[in-house]
């Protein structure tokens, strides 16, 4: 009982970290009914402007849309949110696109898929060019629903970053609701000639739960390559009871520097908090994507981010979108 307590206590704390403990400021979550249609939103990478490519992990075909995302110059909040269109490359069905990247030297878009565990590029028109990263034979075909999740592209540094939901199954057991292992993950890099460079050695917090769930799902859903070599990484842990009541899902977004070679990596925090579906609050978000925004009229720098709703599951949940600026 006395665990269970100390569980509960700290899982409340998630919603107040103190400001001096985060290198971020988060603005509130919002969303667009209106302009933006329910659907499996999991990833976003910024065109240019207010253009953003979106990925949507449960298409009719697979593919990307494009989006309008206008931020506020001085607060870096949310104005609006729109969705202007979808490009197919014709072939139906989906590779459960998770992580999407602009590409600026070539103008294209590259799409992680979790199902083939492949990350392909597509043309400003949606059709498949033929080429992909080349992966490391560690990622060696399908891992399940802990394959390839995340992917970021940066024009200045010339490199993309991938990596696993979860654990390899070479590098040991995956995190589940009740076991507290701590994943263990290898962000890979690659150059602007779609070849291998390096891996950095991850390790994710310590999971919250302790308790069997029907939903349970525990990784890095998500990276941002910063200007200056940097990585954002999102850990995201989503717990859902039976009966849904009692939903949360606490999203932490840490700071690496990969010019740093301590491994495991360094973590910085820059910003967390927890989103749940209860009696009290209906704020439940599982954020899948993340990418850089504007710069702000101060020089600050804007990040992206939106949840998959699953389609607003029960018409009960939202696609929600936040901002953290540095």
């Amino acid at each position: 009982m006395k665990k269970k307590f100390l569980s509960l206590l700290f899982l409340l704390s998630v919603a107040y970290v103190p400001l001096n403990a985060q290198i971020g400021l988060l603005n509130q979550q919002v969303y667009f009914k209106n302009s933006v249609p329910a659907g499996n939103y999991s990833g976003l990478s910024r065109i240019g402007g207010n253009r953003y490519v979106v990925v949507n992990d449960k298409p009719k075909n697979d593919g990307f849309d494009i989006f309008h995302i206008d931020i506020d110059s001085i607060t870096g909040e949310i104005a609006n949110v729109r969705r202007v269109g979808s490009l197919s490359s014709g072939r139906a069905g989906t590779r459960d696109g998770e992580g999407i990247a602009y590409f600026k030297p070539a103008n294209t878009v590259f799409i992680s898929g979790e199902t083939d565990n492949r990350v392909l590029e597509y043309d400003m028109d949606g059709q498949l060019t033929g080429r992909e990263l080349k992966l490391p034979s560690v990622i060696n075909g399908p891992l399940g629903n802990y394959g390839l999740e995340s992917l970021t592209y940066n024009a200045h540094t010339h490199r993309f970053w991938t990596t696993t939901e979860s654990t390899l199954p070479q590098d040991g057991q995956q995190a589940n609701a009740v076991n507290g292992i701590r994943n263990r993950l290898r962000l890979m890099s690659f150059d602007d000639n779609l070849n291998y460079c390096s891996t950095i050695d991850y390790i994710m917090d310590t999971p919250l739960s302790t308790r069997p769930a029907r939903i349970y799902a525990d990784g890095v859903s998500d990276l941002c390559a910063l200007d200056d070599g940097r990585l954002l990484v999102l850990e995201r842990e989503a717990w859902v009871p039976k009966a849904y009541l009692g939903a949360w899902v606490v999203n932490r977004v840490y700071c690496i520097d990969t010019k740093d070679k301590t491994r495991p990596a360094q973590k910085k925090l820059v910003a967390m908090w927890r989103t749940s579906f209860n009696l009290i609050h209906k704020d439940f978000a599982n954020y899948e994507g993340m990418c850089v925004g504007p710069v702000l009229a101060d020089g600050r720098q804007v990040i992206i981010l939106c949840a998959d709703s699953q389609n607003q599951e029960g018409r009960l949940l939202r696609d929600w979108l936040r901002t953290i600026v540095l």
